[in-house]
């Protein structure tokens, strides 16, 4: 992010817990402190021009899950960015603040966060890739990740061998 000019924007989450009972034994610092896998980060620092993933759909089929996009205003509860691939490629979207509950999450409760549905996003996994080109790919290949059709769909998503790359480094 370092990298970017201009100055970056923190933005920090509201967290509670669902259930009022359990807010005593979930404290806002702890709630705070949880990563998990589809909830965006506590505090979300971007800038314009960074890269960001949509979380969520947004605006179906413009702005789905996955949408890549980059980021052209910052305010305060709104962030404002352009689709960067696709068949809605330059497209302006507006990303408001949400509350998102985990549903997949393996807590013993459920919490709320409200935050802007996305991730800064520099790299992707292979089942995000999907039917998205690419100039350029790079596949991490120190882990055993691969299962059946994933070595196809992380090779497909560039024109040419020329801009594929493997390796862990």
């Amino acid at each position: 992010m370092d990298e970017f000019p201009g100055e970056s924007k923190e933005y920090k989450s509201v967290d509670s817990a669902t259930n009022e009972d359990e807010a005593v034994h979930y404290p806002v610092e702890f709630l705070n402190s949880l990563e998990l896998s589809g909830i965006p980060p506590h505090t979300l620092n971007v800038k314009i021009g960074s890269p960001i993933m949509s979380l969520c759909s947004l605006e179906p089929p413009k702005a789905s899950n996955g949408t890549r996009c980059v980021v052209t205003r910052l305010h305060t509860n709104v962030i404002e960015a352009t689709i960067s691939c696709g068949p809605y490629k330059g497209e302006t979207v507006l990303v408001p603040r949400i509350p998102l509950v985990p549903s997949d999450s393996e807590l013993p409760f459920k919490f709320r966060r409200l935050q802007f549905p996305v991730k800064v996003c520099f790299a992707m996994n292979i089942n995000k890739s999907q039917d998205q080109i690419f100039k350029t790919i790079g596949v991490d290949l120190t882990s055993e990740c691969f299962s059946h059709g994933m070595f196809y769909v992380s090779t497909s998503r560039t024109g040419t061998s020329e801009t594929l790359y493997f390796g862990p480094k």
